[in-house]
């Protein structure tokens, strides 16, 4: 625990207040746009004292903590005084190549826990990233002890995921997560309601969290003690969240007068002894911006061992400026003339203005001592895991599901020595989701010893223990991807390579889409399986029928979308999947599956033509040709498809043939590598002004004799998924796909009602042919 000269940190402060300001304000200054730069002055001056208690008095090496999104110039301001950030980056808030407008841990030079930007996800990312920390600890032995933080506005708690995750099971006893709410009762568009300080405290104490309040400053608390000070102490509680705000854009006697206007008459009484410029001093003296009330809520909260923690900073939108308590300074800035003056209170001159604390100084000093305690050093290369090229013997009859044959190769995988850091969680879905013969082998992660209940001796082996490699979660798919994406920043925020494998139902993959993208962002790496999707998952009706997620997973950077329809496939995509986690140009993986059966004989066929390793690395690359035809001048069309419309798109190639059309079948297993691989192609052709040429996947699958002939795509999902296809080999096109919403039926039933049936990829042939 750091010493602390209260009188320094104030100076740090001040400072910090000014240069969060001055960015702003020199971002808006610095050129003309067309659209406004933006910033947020006010939002950072309500979370200058907690960051600076934080920092210089709280915070350690080890510690990760995320910072509210509109409070980044602060945090930007805090790394240029101790040192990490270069002066230059101070005039570059939001400017290409510079300071992000919100906290980047992949695109600011500066930032390496937690990106925040999209309200609430912040939040509670360090949470998870404690239940990391606790699932490493359990697993490769205790890691060097560290503490997880979120600073968040108030306004940030209305986001549900927030609430999904504090009322997370797997999350109970964390007692290393503090969550610090920036309480200045001010959202984007108002002041909140006074009810709503209350109910937070309740609903984290309903939770079970330990709760702080830095509610009074010191000259409040001490004046609570003096003759008339419990009428004062009701005064302030008892104000409107409106008419306390507004006290601080008064000053003399019209702040006295607006305090007492309506006040019991103890109150005027123990106002009594202070001149106006004190009373104002006073009773606008909030914990939040008291560095001595925040640094002991701070110590409080690692005093608690059992559970979570949440500090209530009392504080003021715009404190120290003069937009202070203003209802619309959300998006405000100040003046010319008002960011002369600060410029001049806090000591500084425009020759002066971007400087460092003279490193002699009390104040540069302990600026010095704590850059070079806490400052983030160099990133690490993430290891590349020992993950073989596949897991089982290639499946060459018998009819299997993709979402089987996951299963099978992760209860095989749970046999490979050198794969310790595999891990896998789920929503409540992990049985559902083929998990189960993965989990009799590993066991579900627990913190400490649980009783199994004659667990042993079920089909199921619901053993929970600290041994454990599955992470149960509740039905929140938001708290899935959040979990995900922490488990998959193991290797930088905790030492450790993790592999982690999060299964959904695909459909709801959409649910918990803000937290996938924020993953990604971060530059996490995880595998998500997505199963059972399309409407192939007939019987369960549109509610469970997922047709736009491989759209989502082709269009999301960070992230490659794999389909796959027989079980050698699904084999080597999530053995090449998980491998490339740890690559140096790596990137997570979506892999989205389906229980229909399909009969494996035409894969084994290809095996046979193609020979295993080649088709291993045409399948990993994004697709192969599954059926040929011979070189004849009958009439062409070349079907291509992907995942469980397989059997429809081969069984159409069957009746074409005998209509005397010739059909190869080409088997795309990963339509994004394919779309990546035709612009890559087109890029190059951009630049050297050709062709494409045969340079991408799709022409290096589809012989020039057979580029001109028509396409039909067919793919259980929307129809443009694949629609691209034609215009990548400069031929017509027929796209089926799913348009509309399901309902319950049998897999015939849906396919003929969604118009992806092997009649209607005939049709869709014939109708290519005519020029239609």
């Amino acid at each position: 625990m750091r010493a602390v000269d209260l009188a320094v940190l104030r100076e740090i402060e001040q400072r910090l207040l000014w240069l969060a300001v001055r960015m702003v304000d020199h971002a808006n200054r610095r050129e003309r746009t067309a659209i406004k730069v933006g910033g947020h002055q006010a939002s950072s001056a309500s979370m200058v004292s907690i960051m600076t208690a934080l920092w210089f008095a709280h915070i350690d090496r080890q510690d990760k903590v995320a910072i509210k999104p509109h409070a980044s110039p602060v945090y930007h301001a805090i790394k240029y005084l101790t040192g990490e950030l270069d002066r230059r980056y101070l005039t570059t808030l939001r400017q290409r190549g510079g300071l992000q407008a919100y906290p980047s841990r992949t695109k600011d030079p500066d930032v390496a826990d937690f990106s925040t930007g999209s309200v609430g996800l912040g939040a509670v990312a360090p949470l998870f990233s404690a239940l990391t920390r606790r699932y490493v600890d359990a697993h490769f032995g205790a890691q060097p002890a560290a503490r997880f933080i979120a600073t968040v506005g108030d306004a940030e708690l209305d986001e549900g995921n927030v609430w999904e995750a504090i009322a997370e099971p797997a999350c109970e006893g964390l007692a290393n997560f503090t969550m610090v709410v920036d309480l200045n009762r001010q959202s984007l568009d108002r002041v909140v309601p006074a009810i709503q300080a209350g109910r937070l405290r309740s609903f984290f104490a309903d939770a079970g969290w330990h709760a702080v309040e830095a509610k009074y400053g010191t000259r409040l608390q001490a004046a609570f003690a003096e003759p008339g000070g419990d009428a004062l102490q009701r005064r302030i509680d008892e104000m409107s969240n409106e008419a306390y705000q507004s006290l601080f854009a008064l000053d003399g006697a019209a702040l006295r007068s607006k305090f007492l206007d309506g006040a019991d008459p103890a109150v005027a009484g123990a106002a009594t002894p202070y001149a106006d410029d004190e009373l104002k001093a006073l009773v606008t003296d909030l914990g939040g911006h008291d560095l001595a009330v925040l640094i002991d809520a701070f110590r409080q909260c690692d005093a608690v061992t059992d559970r979570p923690s949440v500090v209530f900073a009392y504080t003021v939108k715009g404190w120290g400026l003069p937009i202070a308590g203003n209802p619309m300074n959300h998006s405000a800035s100040l003046s010319e003339a008002q960011i002369d003056e600060l410029r001049e209170r806090v000591g500084l001159s425009a020759a002066t203005e971007w400087d460092r604390f003279d490193p002699g100084s009390a104040a540069g000093r302990r600026c010095a001592a704590v850059g070079a305690e806490i400052n983030n050093p160099g990133p690490v290369a993430r290891p590349v895991a020992a993950v073989p090229a596949s897991a089982l013997p290639a499946v060459g009859a018998g009819a299997v599901s993709t979402q089987e044959a996951f299963g099978r190769v992760m209860a095989r995988l749970a046999d490979v020595e050198d794969m310790a850091g595999l891990v896998t969680t789920s929503p409540d879905v992990s049985v559902s989701t083929n998990l189960g013969g993965w989990i009799n082998k590993v066991g579900v992660f627990a913190p400490d010893e649980r009783a199994d209940h004659g667990a042993r001796e079920r089909l199921l082996k619901w053993i929970e223990t600290p041994r454990g490699r599955h992470i149960e979660l509740g039905i929140s798919e938001m708290n899935l991807f959040l979990l995900l994406g922490q488990l998959g920043l193991s290797h930088d925020h905790h030492g450790h390579q993790l592999l982690p494998v999060g299964t959904v139902y695909d459909p709801f993959v959409l649910r918990g889409l803000d937290a996938l993208i924020y993953g990604l962002y971060n530059g996490s790496r995880f595998v998500v399986v997505g199963t059972p999707s399309g409407v192939t998952l007939a019987p369960e009706g549109g509610a469970h029928q997922s047709t736009i997620t491989p759209s989502v997973g082709l269009e999301l950077p960070g992230i490659v979308a794999a389909e796959a329809a027989y079980a050698t496939e699904v084999d080597w995509l999530l053995c090449a999947g998980l491998r490339a986690l740890g690559e140096p140009d790596g990137e997570s993986l979506y892999l989205r599956l389906s229980t229909r059966p399909v009969e494996q004989a035409p894969f084994a066929a290809a095996v046979d033509r193609i020979g295993e390793d080649e088709l291993r690395r045409q399948v990993v690359a994004g697709g192969y040709v599954l059926r040929t035809t011979e070189s004849t001048d009958r009439d062409r069309v070349t079907i291509v498809t992907t995942g469980a419309s397989v059997p429809e798109a081969l069984a159409a190639a069957e009746v074409l043939e005998a209509e005397g059309v010739a059909a190869p079948v080409v088997h795309l297993t990963s339509p994004d590598r394919a779309f990546r691989s035709w612009q890559r192609a087109t890029a190059r052709a951009t630049m050297t002004a050709t062709s494409p040429g045969p340079s991408s996947l799709l022409h290096e699958l589809i012989s020039p004799r057979e580029r001109g002939a028509p396409i039909v795509s067919v793919h259980d999902a929307s129809s443009h998924s694949l629609a691209w296809i034609g215009s990548a080999l400069g031929t017509r096109q027929v796209a089926l796909g799913v348009d509309r919403f399901g309902e319950s039926g049998t897999i015939d039933d849906l396919h003929e009602l969604c118009g992806i049936s092997a009649g209607h990829v005939v049709n869709g042939a014939l109708v290519a042919l005519a020029g239609g």
